[in-house]
């Protein structure tokens, strides 16, 4: 790390807050959406027979009402006579360990206490053949059941573009398949395409499975459910690409094409499979992954973990400078694990790691585009997930458009540090 100062005498930019006119989808609620769609899936529940052992697959991203809608799905099914219980479909999240998985789901809120069903967490998969030259994986209790739900939420994919991308089918495959087939299938995706892959074995394990049903949903830009559907197993694949292209229509991104710097207070797995979202930042630490046109970001300096994350700092081959402080919160085996499960090790790369914020920003502002504090095009965010609100430099504000951005406090301030030179940011709950 470096430990004198080689920014010499940079001068800051002073900042502003900013809000994006989101066109937001409308909230819906989403137990009485659970209620309506029901009545769908209603006669396959019913044909099970009382006692049925149900399976319920939820994976590990940070849902806005994720608690919610596992709780109203174990209600109905026990009301039909089911004997529901939750399984982990992360794929090798949690350390790749099934203490660790389970742990991951109850940082979430998702535990026996809370939904009224026990985790059943284990790593062992069942081998199920093959399908289109595929290997076919299933979680060994999923395995078991008499039947499986899954619960996941629908969006662009953060490595890949395709019809299908991250929803149901892939946490059947990915996350159901959990380390050996997550890490097969990253394999084949290298040569054959993910977007290609993911949907080829979920249509094998479909064939072969008892997915009793799917529960899917999109999210607005505010993190609300805002479309749901329950669809039976030949209806997944349809429905996804349908939420899929409302979900891409509704991504949030930044408001800039062009960003000599990109302040981030906190990344996570919990945030993005990527831990920043590359849709979002405009980069990809895969050499397979897809290659984004915008935005174009120079530096981009991240603070800190979500505790969440668990250590997990998967997603730091996209950023150019942390501090101490996030380097002391990485579990290095759980990052290593997931990186080499995902065919991706520049994922785990360590950027350059500065003693303070302070240090990294005036540093990192030395490294971009010749520009003055006046011009320089500095951006800061929460995170990847929350960008209503962002505070940018004063040499933003003629790229921005007033159809798009508003001036929330038109007052320009410099950003203020503490004695210890850590950013004192304006969002709330993050690193000091």
């Amino acid at each position: 790390m470096l430990r004198s100062d080689v920014a010499g005498d940079v001068k800051l930019p002073l900042m502003c807050a900013v809000r994006q006119r989101f066109q937001v989808l409308p909230a819906i609620d989403p137990v009485a959406a659970i209620e309506v769609e029901w009545q769908g899936v209603a006669p396959q529940v019913a044909a099970l027979g009382g006692g049925a052992r149900v399976a319920v697959a939820v994976g590990s991203r940070g849902i806005g009402d994720l608690v919610a809608i596992v709780r109203a799905v174990v209600d109905r099914l026990r009301a039909a006579g089911c004997a529901p219980f939750i399984v982990p479909a992360m794929g090798s999240h949690g350390g790749a360990t099934a203490a660790g998985q389970a742990g991951v789901l109850a940082m979430l809120g998702i535990d026996e206490g809370t939904i009224g069903a026990p985790v059943h967490s284990t790593m062992d998969v069942v081998s199920l053949g093959v399908a289109d030259g595929l290997p076919l994986y299933l979680d060994r209790y999923a395995a078991d059941a008499d039947a499986v739900v899954l619960i996941n939420r629908v969006k662009p994919h953060t490595d890949f573009v395709g019809p299908i991308e991250s929803g149901l089918m892939k946490l059947l495959v990915i996350g159901l398949g959990k380390q050996v087939g997550a890490d097969h299938y990253h394999r084949l995706g290298v040569v054959r395409g993910l977007e290609k892959t993911i949907p080829a074995a979920a249509r094998g394990l479909l064939a072969k499975v008892n997915v009793l049903f799917g529960v899917a949903l999109v999210e607005s830009e505010q993190h609300r459910t805002a479309a749901l559907r329950i669809v039976t197993a030949d209806q997944i694949e349809a429905t996804e690409m349908d939420l899929l292209e409302l979900a891409r229509r509704h991504l949030p991104g930044l408001p800039l094409d062009d960003i000599d710097l990109l302040i981030v207070d906190e990344m996570g797995k919990d945030i993005s499979g990527g831990g920043l979202d590359p849709n979002v930042v405009g980069r990809t630490s895969a050499s397979w992954g897809v290659k984004r046109s915008r935005p174009r970001v120079s530096r981009i300096f991240v603070r800190a973990l979500t505790a969440r994350s668990e250590g997990n700092a998967a997603g730091l081959g996209l950023v150019d400078a942390i501090t101490t402080r996030l380097v002391a919160q990485i579990d290095h085996e759980a990052t290593a694990v997931g990186a080499l499960t995902a065919c991706c090790p520049e994922d785990a790369k360590i950027p350059m790691v500065f003693l303070s914020d302070r240090h990294a920003v005036r540093s990192l502002l030395t490294t971009v585009r010749p520009a003055s504090a006046d011009d320089v095009r500095l951006v800061h965010i929460k995170s990847t997930l929350d960008l209503a609100t962002l505070h940018v430099s004063a040499g933003c504000l003629a790229h921005l458009s007033e159809d798009e951005v508003a001036i929330s406090d038109p007052a320009l301030r410099a950003m203020r540090f503490d004695v210890a030179g850590a950013l004192i940011s304006p969002f709330a709950a993050t690193p000091e």
